[in-house]
């Protein structure tokens, strides 16, 4: 997983920490950890500049 790369990977001030901000059922969670899910059905590209460097 790229988690660091996420959009949805944001700081958590209650925790102090990073994590995950998607509201995931039991189901989900436990594919993604076993490793069964090649990737994150969740997963949003957070680089701002993907768009910018696409035009120039």
């Amino acid at each position: 997983m790229i988690c660091d790369t996420c959009a949805n990977y944001a700081y958590d001030e209650d925790w102090e920490c990073y994590t995950c901000m998607v509201n995931m059922d039991e189901d989900d969670y436990g594919r993604l950890m076993s490793g069964n899910a090649s990737e994150c059905p969740y997963y949003q590209d957070g680089d701002e500049y993907k768009v910018v460097r696409h035009q120039m």
